[in-house]
C-alpha cells in the first residue's frame, strides 16, 4: 500500500514524466491510473520537445528527477533484455553529475570521521573538488610524506536523501507491479531492490577500499591494469583515501595516439584483462565505463589501464561462473545444441523445456552474426539478444549476471573505440580456454580436496547413514505404480541408473578422501598409493556416470 507522504513525491514524478510527453509511456503501463484525474494541473510541456525521441526525452526527465532516479535510469540501460533497445542506449547516457557541496563541509567531515585536525592527517587539502557525484565527492590532498592522493568524501545527510527517494522509488514500483500488464517479466520491485542494494554500498567507502584493495592484490605486477593503493590508516566508511593517479580517459583516442600507444594492442588487453577478472579472479569492475578505465600514458611500450571508482564491483557464484564459462566456450564453437542444454543443466531455464525448440531458437539468433567477418560480431549484443530469447523459455537470471552483461557492453564498447577492427572473439577463445584449463586442473582440484579435507573428515562419520537413507528413498522409487507400462519402464531404468550412480559416486568419493589422505602422508607411504588410489577414485566415478546410449 502506498504511503500518503510520497503522493507529493508521485506528483512530482508525474508531472515532469508528463512534461516531457511521455504520455505514451504512462499511459501504456497504467503507472498513474490513480492520478489521472491530475492531469490538466500538471501537464507543463517543456520547450522544444516535440522533435526529441523517446530514450532522449526519457533521459532528460531522469536527469531532471535527480541523481536517485539517474541510478535508477543506469540499472534500467543494464536491462536490454527487458528495456527497448532506443531507450537502454539512451538511459546508459546518464551521467552522475552534481554541482559540489561547500569544501569547508568537506574538511568538516574529513575532521570528524579522522578524528583529527586536517592538518594532522594531510600536509595539504585542496578543498576545490576534483569531482562530484550525488554520492561523494572527490579532493586532492598531499600525506605528511609528500605523497599525493584523493580523498573521498561522502555528501552530508546523504543516508536520508536516499532513505527518502528510495522510498518514492518503491512505491513507484509497488504501482507498476499493480497496474503494468507485464509487471511479472519486468519485476519493477526487484529492480528497485537492485537500485537500493547499489546505493547501499556505495554509501559504505569501506567497502569500496576493500574491493579496490583485492583488485590491486589481483593484478598486483601491475602490468595490465593498475589499482591505486588505500591508505588504510586514512579511511573510514565516510572518507577514502587513495593513491592519486594520472591518466587518460580510454575513449580520448586523440590523447592515446599522442602518446605513442598502440591502440590495437590495448584494445586486445582490455578484452584479457577482462576475462581474467571474471573468469581467473571472479571478482570484476562492473562499472567500467571510459571514465572510470583510464590509460596510462607513460607506459608507450607496453600500455596498461588504470582503474578508478570500485563502488560497484561484481562476482559470481561458483556454479554460474563454471556454467557461464562453458556457454561462452560453447558459443565461440556454434555448438548450439549445448548451449540448449547448459542453461538447462545450470537450473537458468526449467527441466520442462524442450532442448531441441531452445536450439532452434539459439540457432535462430546467432546464425546471422556469423554470417558477417569476426571483427564485426559484437559479443556483447549477441548476448543480449540470447537472453532476451530465452526469456520465453522461463530464463531466471540473477542480478551478477545482469551485471556481468553490462559490463560486458562497456569493455565490449572501449574495446572497440580503440580499435573499430578488434576480433573480439580470436582474443577471448584462447584466453578463456587457457583460464579454463588452469582452474579445473587436476592439480587444482588436489589443492582443493586438500582444502576441503578436514570438513569431510568432520562429515566422514555420517557417511553409512546418509547411505542407508539413499537406498531407501531409491527403493521407494522403483516400488512407484505407473498407469503408463512405457513410462513405468523408463522409471526403472532411471531408478536403476540413479542407484548405480549413487553407489559408484559414494564409492569414488571415499577413495579420493583416502587418496588426498595418502597424499598428505606421503612421507610415510610414498606417493603411489595415493595415485592409484584416486585412479581407483576416478574409474568409480566413470562406471557410475550415466552413457548418453542410458539416457
Amino acid at each position: 500500500m502506498t504511503s500518503f507522504k510520497v503522493v507529493p513525491g508521485l506528483l512530482r514524478v508525474a508531472s515532469i514524466l508528463l512534461a516531457y510527453r511521455l504520455d505514451e509511456l504512462v499511459d501504456a503501463a497504467h503507472l498513474f491510473r490513480p492520478l489521472k484525474w491530475v492531469r490538466p494541473l500538471v501537464t507543463r510541456r517543456r520547450a522544444n520537445i516535440d522533435k526529441l525521441a523517446r530514450g532522449e526525452r526519457l533521459r532528460l526527465a531522469m536527469t531532471e528527477l535527480g541523481p536517485i532516479f539517474v541510478k535508477a535510469g543506469q540499472v534500467l540501460s543494464t536491462r536490454r533484455d527487458l528495456v527497448p533497445g532506443d531507450i537502454a542506449d539512451e538511459l546508459a547516457l546518464l551521467q552522475d553529475q552534481v554541482p559540489p557541496f561547500p569544501g569547508s563541509q568537506a574538511r568538516a567531515i574529513v575532521e570528524r570521521e579522522l578524528r583529527a585536525p586536517v592538518t594532522e592527517r594531510y600536509s595539504s587539502f585542496d578543498e576545490t573538488a576534483l569531482a562530484s557525484a550525488s554520492i561523494a565527492q572527490v579532493h586532492a590532498a598531499t600525506l605528511l610524506d609528500g605523497r599525493a592522493v584523493v580523498v573521498k568524501v561522502l555528501r552530508p545527510g546523504i543516508d536520508k536523501k536516499i532513505a527518502r527517494d528510495i522510498g518514492l522509488l518503491r512505491s513507484l514500483g509497488e504501482l507498476a507491479q499493480r497496474w503494468h500488464p507485464n509487471a511479472d517479466k519486468i519485476r519493477p520491485l526487484d529492480v528497485v531492490a537492485e537500485v537500493e542494494k547499489m546505493l547501499e554500498n556505495e554509501l559504505d567507502l569501506q567497502r569500496e577500499g576493500a574491493s579496490a584493495s583485492l583488485l590491486r592484490r589481483n593484478f598486483q605486477d601491475g602490468r595490465d591494469l593498475y589499482v591505486p593503493e588505500v591508505h588504510w590508516d586514512l579511511t573510514t566508511a565516510g572518507v577514502l583515501t587513495l593513491e592519486r593517479v594520472y591518466g587518460v580517459s580510454a575513449d580520448d583516442v586523440a590523447a592515446i595516439e599522442a602518446a605513442g600507444i598502440d591502440r590495437k594492442a590495448l584494445a586486445a588487453k582490455g578484452v584479457r584483462v577482462f576475462y581474467e577478472q571474471v573468469f581467473r579472479d571472479n571478482f570484476f569492475h562492473a562499472d567500467a565505463h571510459p571514465g572510470n578505465i583510464w590509460v596510462d600514458p607513460q607506459r608507450v611500450e607496453e600500455p596498461r589501464f588504470i582503474a578508478l571508482d570500485f563502488g560497484i564491483m561484481g562476482s559470481l557464484p561458483e556454479a554460474d561462473q563454471y556454467w557461464l564459462a562453458q556457454n561462452f566456450i560453447a558459443l565461440f564453437e556454434r555448438d548450439y545444441a549445448r548451449i540448449a542444454k547448459l542453461h538447462v543443466d545450470a537450473g537458468w531455464m526449467p527441466s520442462t523445456v524442450r532442448l531441441d525448440e531452445l536450439e532452434a531458437a539459439v540457432r535462430t539468433v546467432c546464425e546471422p552474426y556469423f554470417t558477417r567477418p569476426l571483427s564485426q560480431i559484437s559479443l556483447a549484443e549477441l548476448v543480449v539478444k540470447l537472453f532476451q530469447t530465452a526469456r520465453r523459455f522461463e530464463l531466471t537470471l540473477q542480478p551478477q549476471l545482469i551485471l556481468l552483461q553490462k559490463t560486458l557492453l562497456n569493455i565490449e564498447g572501449v574495446g572497440r573505440t580503440l580499435d573499430p577492427d578488434i576480433d573480439i572473439w580470436a582474443v577471448a577463445h584462447p584466453v578463456l580456454k587457457r583460464i579454463l584449463r588452469k582452474r579445473y586442473s587436476p592439480v587444482r582440484t588436489l589443492r582443493d580436496m586438500r582444502k576441503r579435507l578436514p570438513e569431510w573428515l568432520h562429515a566422514a562419520p555420517q557417511f553409512p547413514e546418509l547411505i542407508r537413507d539413499a537406498l531407501r528413498q531409491v527403493a521407494r522409487g522403483e516400488m512407484q505404480q505407473k498407469t503408463d507400462p512405457l513410462l513405468l519402464i523408463q522409471q526403472q531404468r532411471a531408478a536403476h541408473q540413479q542407484h548405480r550412480t549413487l553407489i559408484c559416486g559414494l564409492l569414488g568419493g571415499s577413495l579420493l578422501l583416502v587418496a588426498a589422505m595418502l597424499a598428505l602422508a606421503v612421507g610415510a607411504f610414498g606417493i603411489w598409493p595415493a595415485i592409484m588410489t584416486a585412479v581407483a577414485g576416478v574409474a568409480a566415478f566413470i562406471t557410475g556416470w550415466p552413457s548418453k546410449a542410458k539416457q
